[in-house]
């Protein structure tokens, strides 16, 4: 690993972010506000997957650029499986339509689902983190 301290701390720090932001969509989730809580459990994907694309060096402007480079560095590799990345769109759509398209409404059953996936998802990026040596255990 030939990672500076600086960025193994930012590394970190998006990591701590998708833990907060796990957090945040179960307690919006409890509180009955389903679109935030699709807002924040997007979110916690995004945050893990760009600690992830940090090792590589990588930052993008664009969410779907996240996305995209999640898959080919980390899924087209087979660091991780498809069904992690089908589940990082899943939950990029979620957050388009409870960000924009009001006039949908969310179950919170599916909601509860998805958190679920998304703490699988930060688990995943977290333990991967660590067997390579940019996350302390």
């Amino acid at each position: 690993m030939s990672e500076k301290p600086g960025a193994l701390h930012e590394i970190k720090l998006y990591i701590d972010a998708a833990r907060e932001e796990l957090q945040s969509a179960r307690l919006n989730l409890e509180n009955d506000f389903y679109s935030a809580c699709a807002s924040r459990t997007y979110y916690a994907v995004f945050y893990a997957a760009t600690a992830l694309l940090k090792t590589r060096q990588l930052s993008f402007s664009k969410h779907s650029a996240v996305l995209s480079a999640f898959r080919q560095h980390f899924v087209k590799t087979g660091e991780f499986s498809v069904e992690m990345s089908d589940f990082y769109k899943i939950a990029f759509d979620m957050r388009q339509i409870g960000d924009y398209e009001k006039q949908i409404q969310f179950e919170p059953d599916g909601l509860r689902k998805n958190l679920d996936r998304a703490r699988t998802f930060v688990e995943e990026a977290e333990a991967w983190l660590r067997r390579h040596n940019f996350l302390s255990t």
